[in-house]
């Protein structure tokens, strides 16, 4: 077992060594610019390009040519909205979204407010569900688009995306969702679901970093984006910039392991997320979980050690990586925003703590883990007592 054990895979994940390995040939000898059409290098790259697009288009049952490569989820998610708010300057201006979406999304309706959109934040109810009827009251006429990620990268909560999809196409409105937390973790399907746009990255299912997607329904109807970066027109015109072929094969290779292992990897971490949670609750007094106990993301744990302070006992554990939330705001020193918009208090905030698990994790690392933190708090509250 290695030390510290790893328990922040919602933060980002190992590269799978199934990944790395596809990927090597694209780092050496195969090199070719899949946008150079006259020779066999830049077609060996086009054909490796197109064939990660279809493994990746597989996992959420898209088609291949709806699927935009991008930097990473955050750029698809600026592409998602900013692109789809210039496409209707002039027509509609009003977007509804959460009030505990990703940075991502809440700073770049921040940034177009400013630009005269109009935005609604739906608050979610204690467990961090949104209700559909709330969703639903808020639209008017200028209405174009609903975002809401499909769950939460904080605290798990799963959303009932399908009703809110509903919504949207009962009142022709476009959808999107920030998928970065589910996508290869549970069964995400863009048509049964009714997914517009959705936005989702690599490094999250034992994929690069740096390589990330936005896929973008083509009919029924046609959604139409202004791109946010030009040159040169790649991507269908979306996305301009000279591809990242092995990022784009390990992303490839990623999501077909997802699609072959989802069950399993599924099975094992719900598992080890519910031993987590018990022995917490019940080893532990005026110990909460943050979030909902059963519609949760079956790797996350969120859970608050009243009187705890989490950066006292991170510091007190050495042998554990976890955090107190995302990682995109982790460098911030404001308290979430989520745990806040769920009803927490500023304190219970302070003593709340994120563990993620993953495809990697062991029984004999779980075990650590709760042997640890168990010992940990004590040793914690026993010096305030």
């Amino acid at each position: 077992m290695n030390v510290p054990v790893y328990f922040d895979y919602n933060s980002t994940t190992p590269l799978d060594p199934d990944v790395l390995n596809e990927m090597l040939p694209y780092l050496t000898e195969k090199f070719g610019n899949a946008a150079s059409k006259s020779h066999s290098y830049g077609w060996e790259a086009e054909e490796a390009v197109e064939f990660a697009r279809k493994r990746i288009a597989g996992l959420i049952n898209a088609d291949s040519k709806d699927i935009i490569f991008t930097s990473g989820a955050t750029e698809s998610i600026n592409l998602a909205i900013k692109g789809l708010s210039e496409s209707f300057y002039g027509k509609k201006n009003h977007i509804i979204t959460t009030s505990i979406e990703h940075k991502a999304v809440l700073d770049s309706l921040k940034y177009l407010e400013k630009f005269g959109i109009e935005v609604t934040y739906i608050k979610t109810d204690k467990n961090g569900f949104v209700n559909p009827e709330d969703i639903e009251k808020a639209i008017n006429l200028n209405t174009f688009l609903v975002s809401v990620m499909t769950a939460n990268n904080e605290i798990g909560t799963i959303q009932p995306i399908a009703e809110l999809t509903q919504i949207c196409r009962d009142n022709n409105i476009l959808f999107h969702t920030d998928a970065t937390q589910a996508f290869g973790k549970i069964p995400l399907d863009v048509n049964n679901m009714n997914i517009d746009l959705m936005s989702f990255s690599a490094h999250k299912i034992y994929g690069p970093k740096g390589i990330g997607a936005l896929y973008v329904k083509t009919k029924n109807p046609k959604i139409k984006i202004t791109e946010q970066i030009s040159g040169g027109g790649h991507e269908k015109g979306l996305r301009s910039g000279t591809l990242n072929v092995p990022a784009i094969v390990g992303f490839g290779k990623a999501s077909q392991l997802c699609k072959e292992k989802m069950f399993d990897d599924y099975q094992t971490q719900v598992v080890f997320r519910d031993r987590l949670i018990y022995n917490f609750l019940n080893n532990l007094e005026f110990t909460t979980l943050n979030g909902d106990s059963s519609k949760r993301l079956p790797n996350n744990i969120n859970i608050c050690f009243e009187n705890v302070d989490s950066t006292i006992l991170m510091s007190e554990i050495k042998e554990l990586a976890f955090s107190t939330g995302s990682a995109c705001s982790s460098a911030s020193l404001e308290l979430s925003h989520v745990l806040k918009s769920i009803g927490r208090t500023d304190d219970e905030s302070r003593c709340s703590v994120r563990f993620g698990i993953g495809r990697f994790t062991t029984s004999e690392e779980i075990d650590f883990a709760i042997e640890k933190i168990i010992k940990a708090v004590n040793k914690i509250k026993n010096k305030h007592n």
